[in-house]
């Protein structure tokens, strides 16, 4: 499979083809009894989560079949990690359920990582469910190492937060 074109979310991408690629992306955590903010949430939210960073997504044959956004420290997070100067995280990661496990996801993370370390973030950190062991498993594949926990607000999930070094 050719690896789809990683480039950065255009005003003119469709926000409806996104939410509904997270939602597609995220059924089987929410099949998991996660309630993870994308596996339902609305186009309103889809732009509020796009408008708090940096957003990248993977097109093939001009549609939208993978993204995620890419946020500056924030000194309200409840994640400690998440406040620190130098570090960026990642969010909202998602890959068309027909495409996981071909590389899409990868590129999607490297991407993020360069981006990153050009705009001169030292680390790239991430956070995602406790029982989600094969995602933790894919970013300890790419090099994160686990930080600390975290209890976000409203989940009935404790979540794992991951760093990796960029410089």
């Amino acid at each position: 499979m050719k690896i789809p074109i990683i480039r950065p979310l255009k005003s003119s991408d469709s926000l409806t083809e996104l939410t509904s690629l997270l939602h597609r992306a995220y059924a089987r955590l929410g099949e998991m009894g996660l309630n993870y903010t994308a596996v339902d949430q609305s186009e309103s939210v889809t732009a509020q989560r796009l408008a708090e960073g940096h957003v990248l997504v993977a097109e093939q044959a001009g549609k939208l079949v993978g993204t995620l956004v890419i946020t500056p420290p924030s000194p309200h997070s409840d994640c400690g990690y998440f406040r620190r100067p130098g570090v960026a995280s990642f969010h909202q990661f998602a890959v068309d359920p027909d495409l996981q496990g071909r590389g899409v996801g990868r590129a999607l993370i490297a991407a993020a990582e360069d981006w990153a370390r050009a705009a001169g973030y030292a680390e790239m950190a991430l956070d995602t469910a406790e029982q989600a062991v094969h995602l933790i498993e894919l970013y300890t594949r790419q090099g994160y190492v686990f930080v600390e926990y975290v209890q976000w607000q409203g989940k009935r999930y404790r979540s794992v937060v991951m760093r990796k070094a960029l410089l």
